[in-house]
C-alpha cells in the first residue's frame, strides 16, 4: 500500500492570523484535531503503515502545496476536522469528496464506516460531495494531485459529540486508521511509481451531442482538453487554482472545475462520459443579480428544503410560497432570498440565538442593538422584513408595501446589487456572499435549471 498524508484542519497561520478553526466548549477545534491526528499517527505505524503528517503551523493553501510536491502514485490525503453550527442539536460524521467521483465517494464511505464501526454511538451523517459544504467546493478534495478526502469527525458544537471525541478519542483514532488502511488498499495497485502514468481515455458530450476529442481519467475525476473549454467561451486566465495537467503533450482541465462557470457537469461510469451542459436556463447576467426573476417553482423549493431537513416544513409549511409571493412583489429573486435564508437558518434548524417562534429567517437586528435579534408576529411578515432588506441593499425603487424590517432605514441603499457584495455588510464573513451562491447551484441542480 501507499503513503498516508493527514492533516489536521486549522490551526496554521491564515491571513487574518492564527486559525484556531470551530470554537465551542472551552477547546478549539485545531486543539482537538491536533490530539485526534497525533494518535491516529501512532497507531497507523504501530501497524507499520508510512503516514506523514502535514506540518501543524501551514496554512491552507500550504498543506496542498506541500502535499502535491511529495505526492507519489497509490498515496492518500485526508483531513480531518470536526464542524459546528448555530444549532447544538445538530451532530455526526460525515466525509466530503470531490463531487461527481463515485471512486471517492465509495472511498469516503469506506472511511465512514470505519469510524462507525468503533464508534457506533456517532450519527451518521453520510458520504457528501464538496458541492454539498458551505463554500459549495473544498479546495482540499480539489486541489491535491492525489485522491483527497475531508472527514467531519463531528461537531464540536453539539455536547454529545464533544464529549465523545474527548473521552473515547482513541477509539476515534482506530477507527479512523481503520478506514485508511481500507482506502489505501484500494487505491495502491503498484506503490512508489511515479505520479505520471498511462491514463484511460473518457467520452465527452456537449449539450447532449458526442464531442469528437476524448478526455482522460485521472484519479477517478474527468479531464478534458483546454480547446473545449476555449470553444464554451470560459476564460480561466483570472481564475485560481484551475487543476491543469499536460499528459502526452495535451493540456486538460478538470471537468468538474467548470461548475463555477454554471456549466452543469455530470458523470456516467456505465459509458465512461462526462457530459456538460451549457444551455442553462438561468441566464448567466442574471445569477447573482440580487433584484431579478427566480426560476424555481414552489414544488421545487418544497423538495429542496425537505431533501436538506426531514422537519423543515412542519413548523413552516408554507415557507416556499411566502417566498415567492412576497419577493415577487417588491422584484426581489425568491431563489436568492431562499437560499440566504437557507445558509441563515441551516435549513430551519435556527440556533440557540434565534428560536423558529421568532420568524427571523435572515439573522435581522433589532433596534437598539439589544442581545435579541428581531421577531416577527408571523411568518409572513418575517419573510416580508428579509425581503425589503435585501431589496434595501440592492436597490434604491421605494418599497410597494410598508415597511416592517425595522433596520430597513440604516442600510445604505443599492449598495449590494450582487450577492457577493453582501459580504462583509449583511454579515461579517467575507465568505458569506459565496455561501449564498454556492447554496443557490445547490438548488438549482437539484431543479435541473444548472
Amino acid at each position: 500500500m501507499g503513503r498516508i498524508f493527514i492533516s489536521a484542519a486549522h490551526g496554521g497561520r491564515e491571513a487574518r492570523g492564527i486559525d484556531p478553526g470551530a470554537i465551542a466548549g472551552g477547546t478549539t477545534e485545531a486543539k482537538e484535531m491536533i490530539l485526534l491526528r497525533d494518535l491516529i499517527v501512532t497507531e497507523l505505524r504501530a501497524r507499520n503503515v508510512e503516514i506523514l503528517a502535514i506540518p501543524d503551523d501551514l496554512s491552507a493553501a500550504q498543506t496542498i502545496t506541500w502535499i502535491n510536491s511529495r505526492a507519489r502514485r497509490g498515496d492518500v490525503a485526508l483531513e480531518i476536522e470536526s464542524n459546528a453550527a448555530n444549532s447544538p442539536s445538530v451532530r455526526g460524521a460525515g466525509v466530503f469528496y470531490i463531487a461527481n467521483n463515485s471512486d471517492r465517494k465509495s472511498n469516503a464511505e469506506q472511511l465512514l464506516v470505519g469510524l462507525l464501526r468503533r464508534v457506533p454511538q456517532l450519527p451518521n451523517r453520510g458520504a457528501k460531495p464538496d458541492t454539498n459544504s458551505g463554500l459549495g467546493s473544498l479546495a482540499f478534495c480539489r486541489q491535491t494531485t492525489l485522491p483527497a478526502l475531508v472527514m467531519e469527525v463531528g461537531f464540536l458544537t453539539n455536547p454529545e459529540d464533544r464529549t465523545l471525541l474527548q473521552s473515547r478519542r482513541r477509539d476515534f483514532a482506530l477507527g479512523i486508521a481503520d478506514g485508511l488502511v481500507t482506502w489505501s488498499r484500494v487505491i495502491d495497485p503498484t506503490p512508489g511509481t511515479p505520479v505520471e502514468a498511462n491514463y484511460p481515455p473518457i467520452n465527452i458530450n456537449i449539450n447532449g451531442q458526442n464531442y469528437s476529442e476524448q478526455g482522460v481519467l485521472v484519479n477517478g475525476n474527468a479531464y478534458i482538453p483546454i480547446d473545449l473549454v476555449d470553444r464554451l467561451r470560459i476564460d480561466l486566465s483570472k481564475t485560481a487554482n484551475v487543476n491543469r495537467i499536460t499528459y502526452r503533450k495535451v493540456v486538460y482541465v478538470k471537468a468538474i472545475e467548470l461548475r463555477d462557470f454554471n456549466v452543469a457537469v455530470t458523470w456516467d461510469a456505465a459509458t465512461r462520459t462526462v457530459s456538460l451542459r451549457s444551455n442553462l436556463v438561468v441566464c448567466p447576467g442574471e445569477f447573482s443579480r440580487v433584484m431579478s426573476n427566480g426560476n424555481t417553482s414552489e414544488l421545487q423549493l418544497q423538495l429542496f428544503l425537505k431533501n436538506n431537513n426531514e422537519n423543515a416544513l412542519v413548523n413552516f409549511p408554507d415557507i416556499p410560497k411566502l417566498y415567492r409571493e412576497e419577493a415577487g412583489i417588491e422584484g426581489v429573486n425568491y431563489d436568492i432570498s431562499f437560499c440566504q435564508m437557507c445558509v441563515e437558518t441551516g435549513f430551519l434548524r435556527f440556533g440557540s440565538d434565534i428560536r423558529p417562534e421568532q420568524n427571523n429567517f435572515a439573522g435581522l437586528g433589532a433596534i437598539g442593538g439589544g442581545s435579541e435579534a428581531a421577531s416577527f408576529p408571523s411568518a409572513r411578515i418575517g419573510v416580508r422584513a428579509h425581503i425589503q432588506h435585501l431589496k434595501a441593499y440592492a436597490s434604491l425603487e421605494p418599497l410597494v408595501q410598508e415597511v416592517v424590517d425595522p433596520r430597513f432605514r440604516f442600510v445604505t441603499r443599492g449598495i449590494a446589487p450582487l450577492i457577493e457584495q453582501l459580504s462583509g455588510r449583511w454579515s461579517a464573513d467575507l465568505d458569506y456572499g459565496t455561501k449564498i451562491s454556492a447554496m443557490l447551484k445547490r438548488l438549482y441542480e437539484s431543479a435541473g435549471l444548472l
